[in-house]
């Protein structure tokens, strides 16, 4: 959370209460882990970087008339190593 400092957890505190720590990390917080009172690691949420639906690569490709033809799948094929 921006200009927040992240959460701090000590190693067996973590391991504890470690379904609360993933659900506050879901909303978007950080959340530091320590041992001994070191900062070891940090959990940070993932941000989706993939496509989410159908259709969400609408007008992004663009597939010319020969795209599913026997001659372009056997190029494809070859890119592979496979036979054509």
């Amino acid at each position: 959370m921006a200009g927040e400092a992240a959460a701090q957890f000590d190693n067996h505190d973590a391991k504890t209460n470690l379904s609360r720590i993933i659900k506050r990390v879901e909303h978007g917080e950080e959340i530091v882990i320590s041992r001994a009172g070191n900062p070891v690691a940090k959990v940070v949420p993932l941000r989706r970087t993939t496509r989410t639906g159908r259709g969400s690569l609408r007008g992004s490709l663009d597939l010319t008339s020969d795209w599913d033809s026997d001659e372009v799948n056997d190029e494809v094929a070859r890119g592979f190593g496979l036979p054509g």
